[in-house]
């Protein structure tokens, strides 16, 4: 009676094994890393959005009213370069006041924060089409322009366009992948070190977020709201307050 020898794993199929197991893990952490720079994203891009309807178009009205004031005391100093150059610079100004409160996102596109499904598909899209997941060239490009694409699927909040994201990326042919075992082995190596990679700039990514004007006016909008009130609502208060006084300034050079 022969006796059965049980086959031994190789130790190549055994390191691919280990190897895909600290990629799977890489890529969950990265998934979720690039989920939470997203919504962080998406939500300063809100707050902007708010802060430039109820406060920019005022600071906008009023640069408007300041250049007008510093454009009638030029043509009353018409000899005076000094008043010249200070309209121009106002003008100017006005102008740029008014283009970035006139780019705010559509209303319908604002959103508080991105909801559960929403931020389920976008994380499945980050580890399936990430860049960093690919050993590819061609692969890549298309990684990018979808991943690119998502980015901004995800801040309008546009479950639909995810969901063609992620199809159209499964459905391509530079999803489709070799055998072999060497070869296997190669590939999921470079996936780790270009997942680390990219871990390793996300950090100061978020830090660079995080620590923006913007995203410190919006934690101290939180804080307000903490206490009852409404910080944009009061700047916008104040705002209007220079505006009386500018539209008075501009009667009185106008007379």
């Amino acid at each position: 009676m022969s006796t059965i020898i049980p086959s031994r794993v190789k130790p190549e199929d055994e390191e691919l094994a280990k190897k895909r197991l600290e990629l799977a893990k890489l890529e969950t952490e990265l998934a979720d890393r690039e989920l939470y720079i997203a919504t962080l994203r998406a939500e300063l891009a809100a707050f902007e959005r708010q802060y430039l309807k109820i406060v920019g178009t005022r600071y906008a009205e009023l640069d408007e009213i300041n250049a007008q004031i510093a454009e009638q005391l030029a043509r009353q100093q018409s000899g005076n370069a000094q008043f010249q150059d200070a309209a121009q610079k106002a003008r100017r100004y006005a102008e740029e006041s008014r283009s970035a409160a006139e780019a705010r996102a559509p209303e319908d596109q604002s959103r508080a924060l991105p909801f559960k499904e929403l931020k389920s598909l976008y994380r499945e899209v980050a580890k399936r089409v990430h860049p960093d997941l690919s050993t590819d060239s061609e692969d890549r490009k298309t990684r990018q322009r979808l991943m690119a694409e998502a980015n901004r699927a995800y801040e309008r909040g546009d479950l639909e366009r995810l969901k063609r994201i992620l199809e159209e990326y499964e459905s391509c042919p530079e999803a489709v992948h070799g055998d072999g075992v060497g070869a296997e082995l190669v590939r999921v190596i470079r996936k780790i070190t270009q997942v680390k990679r990219r871990l390793s700039e996300i950090e100061p990514e978020v830090q660079q977020l995080v620590g923006s004007d913007l995203a410190k006016l919006e934690g101290k909008a939180e804080e307000y709201g903490r206490r009852g009130r409404d910080l944009l609502q009061e700047m916008a208060q104040q705002v209007e307050s220079q505006i009386a006084a500018a539209r008075g300034q501009l009667k009185n050079v106008s007379g």
